[in-house]
């Protein structure tokens, strides 16, 4: 079995927060760490060189391959943030919930496991909170720790 690309690293979450350019995608990164760490009531975790993970999970696909990742996180990119939102790719029906509370978000577009915003002023940060708070109980009911 071949390593994944992306494991967990010893970098300091903070220290690359504090790095983020430009200035207001490293506020809205803050906001971010702050309400993740709320939601989860775990520290934040550095997931290769850019992505901020909180918890963890383990699995096995059909195809035998395990896979180590984090159970929620987000990564502030140049063009947008990432926010990896697991629960809704592992378990469809909390999928199809999650669209109706999307509908709701304001300007975002998805992936199969990801939610990119521009910028938190774009979306309800309350739905937001609703979105990650379900997403984190999907994934700690399928997989407990």
């Amino acid at each position: 079995m071949t390593d994944p690309k992306t494991a967990p690293t010893n970098q300091s979450a903070a220290s690359f927060i504090a790095a983020v350019e430009p200035h207001q995608k490293r506020e809205d990164a803050k906001i971010l760490d702050a309400l993740f760490r709320r939601i989860t009531g775990c520290d934040p975790q550095m997931w290769g060189p850019n992505i901020i993970g909180y918890g963890a999970y383990r699995t096995t696909y059909a195809s035998g391959r395990e896979v180590h990742w984090l159970r929620t996180g987000y990564s502030p990119r140049k063009a947008k943030h990432s926010l990896y939102l697991m629960g809704g790719y592992c378990d469809e029906i909390h999928g199809k919930r999650r669209d109706e509370k999307l509908s709701r978000l304001g300007k975002h577009s998805t992936g199969k496991s990801c939610l990119y915003i521009n910028r938190l002023a774009d979306v309800d940060m309350t739905v937001l909170e609703q979105i990650i708070a379900d997403d984190w109980a999907a994934m700690k009911r399928l997989y407990p720790e």
